[in-house]
């Protein structure tokens, strides 16, 4: 499985309409068939240059799904998030392989 994170800045003028624009970007995404999920999370940190810092993840079955992605549909989605934006959201990409999956389990008394 693969995971696609999306790591954005945005500035605090336009965050509540990213917040209300950034719903229906994450459904646009899973409309395209590549991904199974997304997960939308703050990042815990105060920036230097100000704004709210966000992490989507979309989780991919397949490289060849990601590769996909790429391919036919990630250049329309990021222009329409660049035109409605600008220079007010800064994103930056990166890929992630999982390697494995651990969870915790319930300690005895």
């Amino acid at each position: 499985m693969y995971i696609y994170n999306v790591t954005m800045n945005i500035d605090e003028n336009i965050h509540k309409e990213w917040l209300l624009w950034i719903e229906s970007h994450i459904t646009a995404v899973l409309d395209t068939g590549k991904f199974t999920a997304a997960k939308l999370t703050q990042v815990l940190v105060d920036e230097d240059m100000g704004g709210t810092t966000y992490s989507v993840q979309y989780s991919a079955n397949s490289r060849e799904d990601l590769d996909n992605y790429y391919k036919l549909h990630a250049d329309d989605l990021r222009q329409e998030a660049a035109q409605k934006f600008g220079n007010k959201m800064l994103a930056f990409r990166t890929e992630l392989k999982i390697v494995n999956n651990y969870y915790a389990t319930a300690k005895k008394q």
